[in-house]
């Protein structure tokens, strides 16, 4: 289908691809994946023709039709409806179709037989490729997209960025390709959206080449993985996860077989010192050192996967209650947002904002971190309680004259230059990068640097809105690791499905303008989704279980008092347990961090048990108090 044979694409006196080949057969789903700078978009443009490579071929059946999105696509401006943009897709039916109302204008003064003939003629191939439908698939194309009836009657250019993107992705999925290729497709969609896309493109019967950061949009959709890596394309057949165990697999055999060379290579150095100084044996010396010029070096593992070695703490801790909304109602011309609902945030909760787009979710965000004022009801930080809000428009706040360290030095003057340019190269910024000035920097890396500046905050509450998108699967695991290790307390919207499933332990959703809480992770409350009944106001499972308990019998005014001292005085027992628990993870977390231990399998061992014992004693204990606390604040209200 495509065959790209021994390229090579330098960009100044850098080689982007250096002999690289591959072979994209017909029906394959495959994911096109690396870090960011390894010229994956550069190659979905050198396929398309945008640009022409060093030297090497690209070949390709002749009549092939390639459907190509690209973040350029944003720029596509249109005073029409995005019912009639999409609609542009299918050109030989719209030509036919005008072609066959001027004949029938025609008609109207002009009986003659050659004029029937030709709209016989126009009409029979109209039908033939489908004409008479083309309206109704842009229609539901557009539909599973997230437009609504009415929004597919509106201009193209009353649309944000992100919705004209969607447009274009509709009307390239409409022309119905041999092949797609997909330039990050998930980075403007809500969940509901890219689940569709997962379904269509799941269905699609051609080619498809996706470039994503999104690992589960890749697991679900693709079959095979090429890997943009040092100039080469390598390819691992199976979805992402598949990858990820594969690409350890010949890790493990490349460190391997480097090891051993290496100590062939000492051995035979040694054996040359030794036979270097006798004439009898200088031949040999010579023999050897000949054959160690010309052995083939294996090369050493590089770690693709760099763990986060920066401390994110802040000086004051929070107080139990971070943020308390009650009553709250928020609307906007013609459309109720929120209506008369409340939700709380605690210390240490770490909450998932999810829906679908035009839901409320950064509007809620805004009204958390107190930037929106515009609403009825009341919404209370707690005590000690320091916020950092991270949204796209915090771009705008950035110093443009200032170079990237400089940014963060001054946003953060008690952390050290090492630990800035530790977490600025989690971000992709490495070596003389950080002194690059902010107003040379693309959005994305604009994104990125303010991101930066929000993990260095000395903030104990994070609020953050679309913090992955700009990111490649490397600095999104590293975010994950930075907000795992992080002691605070996070709300986060997202739409990639991982981070959220990594970081989360409460969902929230807005449904019938009202918050609603799942207590659980997002893997959990997906699980939960699937099976709810399609029942409008269905209640979340905590809500189920409380209506399903039997009263408990009427206590005197005493009895109460006494059960609820001793619920007090139990809370506060588990508190004290809770906090010693705490420590002794946090030493075990020490032993396990020592590098040391890990040339001792029994300590090792030993350690890992302890460690697991002590974890899940504070699950428990954790557990039991959130029982206990949720008993106390029935009985006290």
């Amino acid at each position: 289908m495509i065959a790209i044979n021994n390229l090579i694409f330098e960009i100044g006196a850098r080689a982007l691809y250096d002999e690289a080949n591959w072979h994209i057969k017909p029906g394959e789903k495959i994911g096109l994946i690396g870090a960011n700078g390894t010229g994956k978009t550069t190659l979905l443009k050198i396929i398309v023709g945008d640009y022409k490579p060093t030297s090497g071929t690209v070949s390709m059946s002749k009549d092939i039709k390639i459907g190509y999105l690209n973040q350029d696509l944003l720029s596509y401006q249109s005073d029409k409806s995005i019912l009639h943009v999409a609609m542009e897709a299918f050109a030989r039916q719209n030509q036919l179709h005008t072609e066959i109302e001027n004949i029938l204008k025609k008609l109207e003064t002009d009986y003659s037989d050659d004029l029937i003939d030709k709209l016989s003629d126009k009409q029979h191939e109209f039908e033939a490729l489908d004409g008479y439908s083309i309206e109704y698939r842009a229609h539901e194309i557009l539909a599973g997209l997230g437009f609504s009836d009415d929004e597919q009657g509106r201009q193209l250019s009353t649309f944000s960025g992100g919705w004209r993107m969607r447009v274009m992705l509709a009307k390239i999925l409409l022309q119905a390709p041999d092949i797609l290729l997909l330039d990050e497709p998930t980075n403007h969609l809500d969940l509901p959206s890219i689940k569709w896309l997962e379904n269509y493109l799941q269905a699609f019967e051609g080619a498809i080449v996706i470039v994503s950061h999104d690992r589960y949009f890749l697991d679900r959709v693709v079959n095979k993985i090429v890997e943009s890596r040092k100039g080469k394309l390598i390819p691992y057949a199976g979805n992402y996860s598949f990858y990820l165990e594969e690409k350890a697999l010949r890790e493990e055999i490349q460190s391997g077989q480097f090891k051993n060379q290496q100590a062939k290579i000492r051995q035979e150095e040694r054996l040359i010192e030794r036979f270097r100084a006798k004439a009898s044996k200088a031949k040999m010396a010579q023999s050897r050192i000949k054959a160690l010029e010309k052995m083939e070096r294996v090369d050493d593992v590089d770690d693709d996967n760099p763990s986060v070695n920066f401390s994110f703490k802040f000086s004051r801790p929070s107080g139990r209650h971070v943020v308390r909304m009650e009553n709250i109602s928020k609307s906007y011309p013609n459309l109720q947002i929120l209506s008369h609902t409340e939700g709380v945030i605690e210390k240490g909760d770490k909450i998932a904002l999810i829906g679908a787009n035009g839901r409320g979710k950064s509007t809620l965000l805004r009204i958390i971190a107190g930037t929106d004022k515009e609403f009825e009801g009341t919404s209370e930080t707690g005590h000690n309680v320091t916020t950092t809000f991270f949204a796209q428009h915090q771009l705008e706040s950035l110093h443009l004259e200032h170079e990237i360290l400089q940014e963060l030095q001054s946003f953060a003057p008690k952390h050290t230059e090492t630990e800035l340019r530790s977490i600025l190269g989690c971000f992709l910024f490495t070596g003389d990068d950080v002194f690059k000035k902010i107003r040379v920097l693309s959005g994305g890396e604009k994104s990125r640097v303010a991101l930066a500046k929000a993990l260095t905050a000395d903030a104990n509450f994070l609020i953050l809105d679309e913090p992955t998108n700009h990111l490649d699967i490397q600095s999104v695991n590293i975010l994950i690791q930075a907000l795992q290790q992080y002691e605070g307390t996070v709300i986060a919207v997202s739409h990639d499905r991982y981070f959220l499933d990594n970081i989360a332990n409460k969902i929230w959703y807005i449904e019938d303008q009202k918050i609603k809480e799942y207590p659980g992770t997002y893997a959990e409350y997906e699980e939960w989704q699937s099976k709810r009944p399609a029942v409008k106001n269905t209640p979340a499972p905590a809500v189920q279980e409380k209506k399903k308990e039997e009263k408990p019998k009427q206590e005197t005014a005493d009895e109460k008092t006494k059960h609820l001292k001793k619920l007090n005085q139990s809370l506060k027992e588990l508190e004290e347990e809770i906090s010693k628990l705490e420590a002794s993870l946090k030493k075990a977390e020490e032993v396990l961090a020592d590098d040391s231990i890990y040339g001792n399998k029994q300590k090792l061992e030993e350690a890992n048990l302890n460690y697991n014992s002590i974890k899940s004693n504070l699950k428990e204990a954790q557990s039991e108090w959130e029982t206990l606390a949720e008993q106390i604040m029935e009985m006290e209200g």
